[in-house]
Protein backbone atom coordinates (compact mmCIF):
# COMPACT_ATOMS: atom_id res chain seq x y z
CA UNK A 1 0.00 0.00 0.00
CA UNK A 2 1.46 3.89 -1.29
CA UNK A 3 1.41 5.97 2.08
CA UNK A 4 0.21 9.62 1.84
CA UNK A 5 3.60 10.37 2.45
CA UNK A 6 4.93 8.87 -0.89
CA UNK A 7 2.16 10.35 -2.37
CA UNK A 8 2.88 13.89 -1.24
CA UNK A 9 6.69 12.97 -2.02
CA UNK A 10 6.45 11.94 -5.32
CA UNK A 11 3.98 15.51 -6.09
CA UNK A 12 6.79 17.65 -4.72
CA UNK A 13 9.92 15.59 -5.84
CA UNK A 14 10.82 17.42 -8.93
CA UNK A 15 10.39 21.27 -6.48
CA UNK A 16 9.59 23.44 -9.58
CA UNK A 17 7.44 27.10 -8.07
CA UNK A 18 3.78 27.72 -9.42
CA UNK A 19 4.04 30.50 -12.05
CA UNK A 20 1.58 32.20 -14.23
CA UNK A 21 4.06 32.39 -16.81
CA UNK A 22 3.57 29.82 -19.41
CA UNK A 23 5.90 26.69 -18.77
CA UNK A 24 8.43 24.94 -21.31
CA UNK A 25 9.48 21.60 -20.36
CA UNK A 26 12.88 20.95 -22.53
CA UNK A 27 13.81 17.03 -22.45
CA UNK A 28 17.24 16.81 -23.38
CA UNK A 29 20.66 19.26 -22.83
CA UNK A 30 21.93 18.50 -26.14
CA UNK A 31 22.53 21.25 -29.14
CA UNK A 32 19.14 21.59 -29.39
CA UNK A 33 17.81 21.49 -25.90
CA UNK A 34 20.40 24.64 -25.00
CA UNK A 35 20.39 26.79 -27.70
CA UNK A 36 16.36 26.31 -27.06
CA UNK A 37 17.16 27.50 -23.37
CA UNK A 38 20.31 30.11 -24.51
CA UNK A 39 17.17 31.54 -26.72
CA UNK A 40 14.20 31.77 -24.40
CA UNK A 41 16.38 32.93 -21.09
CA UNK A 42 14.64 35.80 -19.44
CA UNK A 43 11.71 36.04 -21.29
CA UNK A 44 8.19 35.81 -20.25
CA UNK A 45 8.04 31.99 -20.07
CA UNK A 46 9.39 29.69 -17.13
CA UNK A 47 11.76 26.62 -18.26
CA UNK A 48 12.42 23.56 -16.88
CA UNK A 49 15.25 21.61 -18.20
CA UNK A 50 15.41 17.80 -17.70
CA UNK A 51 18.54 15.67 -18.53
CA UNK A 52 19.73 11.80 -16.90
CA UNK A 53 22.96 13.58 -16.77
CA UNK A 54 24.02 16.91 -15.43
CA UNK A 55 26.29 18.22 -18.40
CA UNK A 56 26.22 18.90 -21.95
CA UNK A 57 28.15 16.67 -24.02
CA UNK A 58 30.34 18.13 -27.15
CA UNK A 59 30.13 14.84 -29.43
CA UNK A 60 32.14 15.93 -32.38
CA UNK A 61 34.96 15.59 -29.95
CA UNK A 62 34.58 12.30 -28.14
CA UNK A 63 36.74 10.54 -30.41
CA UNK A 64 39.76 12.49 -28.81
CA UNK A 65 38.24 11.40 -25.30
CA UNK A 66 38.61 8.02 -26.52
CA UNK A 67 41.96 7.91 -28.24
CA UNK A 68 43.58 9.66 -24.83
CA UNK A 69 43.78 13.05 -26.81
CA UNK A 70 41.46 15.07 -24.60
CA UNK A 71 40.54 14.36 -20.64
CA UNK A 72 36.38 14.16 -20.49
CA UNK A 73 36.04 17.68 -18.35
CA UNK A 74 37.45 19.20 -21.43
CA UNK A 75 34.85 18.58 -23.77
CA UNK A 76 31.52 18.66 -21.30
CA UNK A 77 30.34 21.48 -19.50
CA UNK A 78 27.98 21.66 -16.54
CA UNK A 79 24.29 22.39 -17.55
CA UNK A 80 23.17 24.42 -14.75
CA UNK A 81 26.42 26.73 -15.18
CA UNK A 82 25.09 27.28 -18.69
CA UNK A 83 21.36 28.65 -17.29
CA UNK A 84 22.73 29.73 -14.09
CA UNK A 85 21.92 33.59 -14.80
CA UNK A 86 18.59 32.76 -16.74
CA UNK A 87 16.00 33.55 -13.86
CA UNK A 88 12.92 31.38 -14.12
CA UNK A 89 14.72 28.37 -15.72
CA UNK A 90 15.35 25.31 -13.74
CA UNK A 91 17.43 21.89 -14.35
CA UNK A 92 16.36 18.46 -12.86
CA UNK A 93 18.43 15.67 -13.52
CA UNK A 94 15.91 12.75 -14.28
CA UNK A 95 14.97 10.71 -16.69
CA UNK A 96 11.84 10.58 -18.18
CA UNK A 97 9.72 7.68 -18.73
CA UNK A 98 6.80 9.05 -20.86
CA UNK A 99 4.59 11.41 -21.76
CA UNK A 100 0.44 12.06 -20.90
CA UNK A 101 -0.74 14.20 -24.06
CA UNK A 102 -3.92 13.97 -22.53
CA UNK A 103 -3.24 15.81 -19.41
CA UNK A 104 0.16 17.45 -20.64
CA UNK A 105 2.48 15.74 -17.65
CA UNK A 106 5.37 14.25 -18.08
CA UNK A 107 6.11 11.39 -15.88
CA UNK A 108 10.01 10.96 -14.96
CA UNK A 109 11.99 9.13 -12.29
CA UNK A 110 11.71 11.91 -9.68
CA UNK A 111 8.47 12.74 -10.30
CA UNK A 112 5.48 14.17 -12.54
CA UNK A 113 5.70 17.89 -14.19
CA UNK A 114 2.96 19.31 -16.07
CA UNK A 115 3.72 21.46 -19.26
CA UNK A 116 2.10 24.40 -21.48
CA UNK A 117 4.98 23.49 -23.96
CA UNK A 118 6.83 19.97 -24.47
CA UNK A 119 10.20 20.19 -26.60
CA UNK A 120 11.35 16.72 -27.19
CA UNK A 121 15.51 17.13 -27.66
CA UNK A 122 16.94 13.55 -26.58
CA UNK A 123 18.69 12.86 -29.59
CA UNK A 124 19.84 9.49 -30.83
CA UNK A 125 21.10 6.44 -29.44
CA UNK A 126 23.61 3.67 -31.40
CA UNK A 127 21.93 1.68 -34.16
CA UNK A 128 23.08 -1.70 -33.92
CA UNK A 129 20.92 -2.80 -36.90
CA UNK A 130 19.77 -5.95 -34.37
CA UNK A 131 23.26 -7.63 -34.47
CA UNK A 132 22.74 -9.02 -31.05
CA UNK A 133 26.79 -10.15 -31.08
CA UNK A 134 28.24 -6.79 -32.02
CA UNK A 135 25.75 -5.17 -29.36
CA UNK A 136 27.30 -7.74 -26.80
CA UNK A 137 30.71 -7.19 -27.38
CA UNK A 138 31.27 -3.90 -29.68
CA UNK A 139 32.27 -0.40 -28.06
CA UNK A 140 30.04 2.11 -28.68
CA UNK A 141 30.94 5.97 -28.82
CA UNK A 142 28.23 8.32 -28.01
CA UNK A 143 28.39 9.18 -24.35
CA UNK A 144 31.41 10.14 -22.57
CA UNK A 145 31.31 7.11 -20.17
CA UNK A 146 31.71 4.81 -23.03
CA UNK A 147 34.38 7.37 -24.85
CA UNK A 148 36.24 6.35 -21.31
CA UNK A 149 35.74 2.78 -22.00
CA UNK A 150 37.43 2.80 -25.26
CA UNK A 151 40.64 4.45 -23.81
CA UNK A 152 40.83 2.45 -20.96
CA UNK A 153 40.32 -0.61 -22.87
CA UNK A 154 42.99 0.64 -25.71
CA UNK A 155 45.32 1.30 -22.90
CA UNK A 156 44.85 -1.90 -21.33
CA UNK A 157 45.57 -3.78 -24.65
CA UNK A 158 48.92 -2.45 -24.64
CA UNK A 159 49.56 -3.08 -21.29
CA UNK A 160 48.82 -6.80 -21.94
CA UNK A 161 50.28 -7.38 -25.13
CA UNK A 162 53.67 -6.22 -23.49
CA UNK A 163 53.78 -8.89 -21.13
CA UNK A 164 51.63 -11.31 -23.77
CA UNK A 165 54.19 -14.36 -25.11
CA UNK A 166 51.73 -15.98 -27.84
CA UNK A 167 52.08 -14.12 -31.17
CA UNK A 168 48.47 -14.63 -31.74
CA UNK A 169 46.82 -13.05 -28.66
CA UNK A 170 49.53 -10.12 -28.80
CA UNK A 171 48.12 -9.68 -32.75
CA UNK A 172 44.31 -9.68 -31.07
CA UNK A 173 45.24 -7.48 -28.48
CA UNK A 174 46.85 -4.87 -31.24
CA UNK A 175 44.27 -5.27 -33.82
CA UNK A 176 41.73 -2.17 -33.76
CA UNK A 177 38.58 -2.60 -35.92
CA UNK A 178 36.31 0.33 -36.46
CA UNK A 179 32.84 -0.19 -37.69
CA UNK A 180 31.51 2.88 -39.62
CA UNK A 181 33.41 5.42 -42.21
CA UNK A 182 31.53 8.28 -41.66
CA UNK A 183 33.23 11.33 -40.01
CA UNK A 184 33.07 9.86 -36.05
CA UNK A 185 34.83 6.16 -37.78
CA UNK A 186 37.35 8.13 -39.96
CA UNK A 187 38.40 10.61 -36.85
CA UNK A 188 38.68 8.21 -34.76
CA UNK A 189 40.61 6.22 -36.93
CA UNK A 190 43.09 8.45 -37.85
CA UNK A 191 43.54 9.45 -33.93
CA UNK A 192 44.38 5.74 -33.31
CA UNK A 193 46.76 5.39 -36.02
CA UNK A 194 48.91 8.65 -34.42
CA UNK A 195 48.93 6.29 -30.87
CA UNK A 196 50.54 3.82 -32.75
CA UNK A 197 52.77 5.90 -35.03
CA UNK A 198 54.29 8.48 -32.16
CA UNK A 199 53.29 6.75 -28.91
CA UNK A 200 53.58 2.84 -29.04
CA UNK A 201 57.43 3.49 -30.11
CA UNK A 202 58.26 5.89 -26.94
CA UNK A 203 56.18 4.19 -24.36
CA UNK A 204 56.37 0.13 -25.48
CA UNK A 205 59.59 -0.06 -26.65
CA UNK A 206 58.86 -4.36 -26.01
CA UNK A 207 56.47 -3.83 -28.52
CA UNK A 208 57.05 -3.50 -32.76
CA UNK A 209 54.65 -1.06 -33.88
CA UNK A 210 53.92 -3.11 -37.08
CA UNK A 211 52.61 -5.91 -35.24
CA UNK A 212 49.84 -2.92 -34.28
CA UNK A 213 46.97 -2.43 -37.39
CA UNK A 214 43.68 -0.74 -37.28
CA UNK A 215 41.27 -1.55 -39.66
CA UNK A 216 38.49 0.79 -40.75
CA UNK A 217 35.61 -1.06 -42.59
CA UNK A 218 32.50 0.77 -44.27
CA UNK A 219 29.41 -0.65 -45.91
CA UNK A 220 29.17 1.80 -48.76
CA UNK A 221 31.71 2.14 -51.56
CA UNK A 222 33.53 5.14 -50.07
CA UNK A 223 34.11 6.26 -47.07
CA UNK A 224 32.67 9.65 -45.68
CA UNK A 225 29.88 8.35 -48.12
CA UNK A 226 27.67 12.08 -46.84
CA UNK A 227 30.39 14.31 -48.10
CA UNK A 228 31.62 15.07 -51.58
CA UNK A 229 33.51 12.52 -53.56
CA UNK A 230 36.62 14.98 -53.42
CA UNK A 231 36.66 14.51 -49.48
CA UNK A 232 36.36 11.00 -49.30
CA UNK A 233 39.20 10.66 -51.85
CA UNK A 234 41.63 12.69 -49.75
CA UNK A 235 40.69 10.80 -46.54
CA UNK A 236 41.39 7.74 -47.36
CA UNK A 237 44.54 8.25 -48.76
CA UNK A 238 44.91 10.45 -45.62
CA UNK A 239 44.06 7.35 -43.96
CA UNK A 240 46.48 4.96 -46.40
CA UNK A 241 49.03 7.23 -45.57
CA UNK A 242 48.81 6.53 -41.80
CA UNK A 243 48.77 2.74 -41.96
CA UNK A 244 45.22 2.68 -41.68
CA UNK A 245 43.63 -0.30 -43.70
CA UNK A 246 40.64 0.54 -45.00
CA UNK A 247 37.85 -1.32 -46.74
CA UNK A 248 34.59 -0.53 -48.18
CA UNK A 249 31.41 -2.37 -49.44
CA UNK A 250 32.51 -4.42 -46.40
CA UNK A 251 29.80 -5.08 -43.72
CA UNK A 252 30.34 -7.21 -40.41
CA UNK A 253 28.25 -10.01 -39.83
CA UNK A 254 29.36 -11.08 -36.43
CA UNK A 255 31.68 -10.17 -33.23
CA UNK A 256 32.07 -12.60 -30.61
CA UNK A 257 34.66 -10.65 -28.83
CA UNK A 258 37.73 -11.93 -30.65
CA UNK A 259 36.60 -12.85 -34.47
CA UNK A 260 35.42 -10.34 -36.59
CA UNK A 261 33.47 -11.87 -39.36
CA UNK A 262 32.24 -9.61 -43.03
CA UNK A 263 29.92 -10.39 -45.52
CA UNK A 264 33.22 -10.75 -47.60
CA UNK A 265 36.09 -13.43 -47.06
CA UNK A 266 37.78 -10.73 -44.91
CA UNK A 267 37.98 -12.47 -41.12
CA UNK A 268 39.77 -10.38 -38.36
CA UNK A 269 41.07 -11.16 -35.17
CA UNK A 270 40.94 -8.57 -32.70
CA UNK A 271 40.11 -7.87 -29.30
CA UNK A 272 37.95 -4.80 -29.59
CA UNK A 273 35.51 -4.40 -32.14
CA UNK A 274 34.54 0.22 -31.76
CA UNK A 275 30.90 0.35 -33.84
CA UNK A 276 30.46 3.85 -35.52
CA UNK A 277 28.40 2.53 -38.18
CA UNK A 278 25.14 4.01 -36.84
CA UNK A 279 22.54 6.14 -34.70
CA UNK A 280 18.76 5.58 -34.19
CA UNK A 281 16.53 8.13 -32.94
CA UNK A 282 15.89 8.28 -29.09
CA UNK A 283 12.10 9.39 -28.40
CA UNK A 284 10.25 9.27 -25.74
CA UNK A 285 6.96 6.60 -24.82
CA UNK A 286 3.98 8.02 -24.90
CA UNK A 287 2.81 9.83 -27.86
CA UNK A 288 0.86 8.44 -30.43
CA UNK A 289 2.84 5.56 -32.60
CA UNK A 290 2.19 7.11 -36.15
CA UNK A 291 4.38 10.12 -35.22
CA UNK A 292 7.24 7.82 -35.23
CA UNK A 293 9.24 6.60 -38.57
CA UNK A 294 9.64 3.11 -37.79
CA UNK A 295 13.12 2.96 -39.31
CA UNK A 296 14.61 6.24 -38.65
CA UNK A 297 12.52 6.25 -35.05
CA UNK A 298 12.54 9.93 -35.34
CA UNK A 299 9.33 12.36 -35.02
CA UNK A 300 7.50 13.59 -37.60
CA UNK A 301 7.48 17.27 -37.34
CA UNK A 302 6.40 19.71 -39.66
CA UNK A 303 8.08 23.20 -40.68
CA UNK A 304 7.47 24.82 -37.49
CA UNK A 305 9.11 21.53 -35.19
CA UNK A 306 5.72 20.93 -34.26
CA UNK A 307 5.16 17.04 -34.03
CA UNK A 308 2.42 15.58 -36.39
CA UNK A 309 -0.81 16.02 -34.46
CA UNK A 310 0.20 18.56 -31.92
CA UNK A 311 0.04 22.38 -31.52
CA UNK A 312 1.92 22.29 -28.22
CA UNK A 313 4.19 19.21 -28.56
CA UNK A 314 7.57 19.78 -30.67
CA UNK A 315 10.50 17.81 -31.66
CA UNK A 316 14.35 19.28 -32.29
CA UNK A 317 17.25 18.21 -33.78
CA UNK A 318 18.02 14.34 -34.23
CA UNK A 319 14.81 12.98 -33.05
CA UNK A 320 13.14 15.45 -35.47
CA UNK A 321 12.44 14.33 -39.25
CA UNK A 322 11.21 17.33 -41.01
CA UNK A 323 10.78 16.24 -44.51
CA UNK A 324 11.22 19.22 -46.83
CA UNK A 325 11.78 20.21 -50.37
CA UNK A 326 15.83 20.52 -49.86
CA UNK A 327 16.01 17.57 -47.76
CA UNK A 328 13.41 14.95 -48.44
CA UNK A 329 14.78 12.55 -45.96
CA UNK A 330 15.01 15.39 -43.32
CA UNK A 331 18.23 17.21 -42.17
CA UNK A 332 21.65 15.42 -41.87
CA UNK A 333 22.41 14.32 -37.82
CA UNK A 334 24.90 16.89 -36.70
CA UNK A 335 24.84 19.58 -34.57
CA UNK A 336 24.27 22.23 -37.31
CA UNK A 337 20.35 21.63 -37.86
CA UNK A 338 20.07 21.24 -34.05
CA UNK A 339 21.19 24.50 -33.20
CA UNK A 340 19.45 26.42 -35.40
CA UNK A 341 16.14 24.43 -34.73
CA UNK A 342 16.54 25.47 -31.19
CA UNK A 343 17.07 29.03 -31.83
CA UNK A 344 14.39 29.24 -33.87
CA UNK A 345 11.67 27.71 -32.03
CA UNK A 346 13.02 29.79 -29.04
CA UNK A 347 11.61 33.26 -30.77
CA UNK A 348 8.48 30.97 -32.33
CA UNK A 349 7.24 29.83 -28.75
CA UNK A 350 6.82 33.59 -28.06
CA UNK A 351 5.29 34.24 -31.25
CA UNK A 352 3.15 31.43 -30.46
CA UNK A 353 2.27 32.66 -26.55
CA UNK A 354 1.38 36.15 -28.25
CA UNK A 355 -0.15 35.15 -30.89
CA UNK A 356 1.50 35.33 -33.75
CA UNK A 357 2.32 33.65 -37.02
CA UNK A 358 5.25 30.94 -37.14
CA UNK A 359 8.42 31.60 -38.60
CA UNK A 360 9.16 28.30 -40.72
CA UNK A 361 12.51 26.37 -39.99
CA UNK A 362 14.87 26.76 -43.09
CA UNK A 363 18.32 25.29 -42.87
CA UNK A 364 21.62 27.16 -43.46
CA UNK A 365 24.08 24.22 -44.47
CA UNK A 366 27.19 25.54 -43.20
CA UNK A 367 29.39 22.17 -44.75
CA UNK A 368 30.97 19.37 -42.96
CA UNK A 369 34.34 19.03 -42.52
CA UNK A 370 36.08 15.94 -40.83
CA UNK A 371 40.34 15.39 -39.49
CA UNK A 372 42.60 12.73 -40.30
CA UNK A 373 44.58 13.25 -37.65
CA UNK A 374 47.47 16.05 -37.62
CA UNK A 375 47.66 18.06 -40.19
CA UNK A 376 45.03 16.51 -42.17
CA UNK A 377 41.58 17.09 -42.61
CA UNK A 378 38.63 17.73 -45.42
CA UNK A 379 36.40 20.45 -45.32
CA UNK A 380 32.81 20.53 -47.93
CA UNK A 381 31.41 24.24 -48.02
CA UNK A 382 28.97 25.21 -50.51
CA UNK A 383 31.21 26.40 -53.11
CA UNK A 384 34.68 25.12 -52.65
CA UNK A 385 36.29 21.81 -51.26
CA UNK A 386 39.35 21.83 -49.77
CA UNK A 387 41.76 19.24 -48.11
CA UNK A 388 45.02 19.03 -46.30
CA UNK A 389 46.62 21.67 -43.08
CA UNK A 390 44.54 24.84 -44.44
CA UNK A 391 41.18 21.99 -44.06
CA UNK A 392 42.86 20.74 -40.70
CA UNK A 393 43.13 24.44 -39.70
CA UNK A 394 39.75 25.54 -40.56
CA UNK A 395 38.56 22.32 -38.79
CA UNK A 396 40.12 23.24 -35.71
CA UNK A 397 39.16 26.50 -35.38
CA UNK A 398 35.20 25.88 -35.99
CA UNK A 399 35.36 23.26 -33.01
CA UNK A 400 37.00 25.21 -30.52
CA UNK A 401 34.55 28.08 -31.53
CA UNK A 402 31.79 26.19 -31.26
CA UNK A 403 32.82 24.00 -27.59
CA UNK A 404 30.98 25.66 -24.57
CA UNK A 405 32.63 27.76 -22.49
CA UNK A 406 35.60 29.60 -22.22
CA UNK A 407 37.67 27.35 -19.91
CA UNK A 408 37.00 24.35 -22.33
CA UNK A 409 38.38 26.21 -25.31
CA UNK A 410 41.46 27.33 -23.50
CA UNK A 411 42.04 23.78 -22.02
CA UNK A 412 41.31 22.35 -25.43
CA UNK A 413 43.53 24.92 -27.53
CA UNK A 414 46.81 24.32 -24.90
CA UNK A 415 46.02 20.81 -25.25
CA UNK A 416 45.84 20.54 -28.77
CA UNK A 417 49.08 22.34 -28.93
CA UNK A 418 51.09 20.45 -26.69
CA UNK A 419 49.99 17.45 -28.75
CA UNK A 420 50.98 19.64 -31.38
CA UNK A 421 54.54 20.49 -30.50
CA UNK A 422 55.53 17.09 -28.97
CA UNK A 423 53.58 14.53 -30.77
CA UNK A 424 52.52 13.71 -27.77
CA UNK A 425 48.98 12.74 -26.10
CA UNK A 426 48.59 13.67 -22.66
CA UNK A 427 45.73 11.67 -21.39
CA UNK A 428 47.12 8.25 -21.20
CA UNK A 429 45.78 7.24 -18.15
CA UNK A 430 43.42 3.79 -17.09
CA UNK A 431 41.40 5.84 -14.71
CA UNK A 432 38.81 3.20 -14.77
CA UNK A 433 39.72 0.00 -16.16
CA UNK A 434 37.71 -1.25 -18.14
CA UNK A 435 36.19 -5.14 -18.32
CA UNK A 436 35.20 -6.74 -21.25
CA UNK A 437 32.11 -9.47 -20.19
CA UNK A 438 32.71 -12.11 -23.24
Amino acid sequence: MVSLHTIFFTLISMNIPQSNLPRVVIIGGGFAGINLAKTLANKNVQIVLIDKRNYHTFQPLLYQVSSAGLEPDSIAYPLRKIIKKHKNTFFRLAEVNNIDDETNEIDTSIGKISFDYLVIATGTKTNYFGNKTIETHGMPMKKVPQALNIRSLILQNFEQAAITNNKEARKALLNFVIVGGGPTGVELAGAIAELKNHILPRDYHDLIPSDMQIYLLEGSSRVLPTMSEHASKKAARFLTKLGVLVHCNTLVTEYDGKKVSTNLSLKLQSETLIWAAGVTGNPVKGLRTETLVDRANRYKVNVFNQVEGYTNIFALGDIALMETEAYPKGHPQVAQPAIQQGELLGKNLIKLIEGKPLKKFKYKDKGSMATVGRNKAVVDLKRYKFAGFFAWFVWMFVHLMALVGFRNRVIVFFNWCYNYINFDKAARLIIRPFKKFN
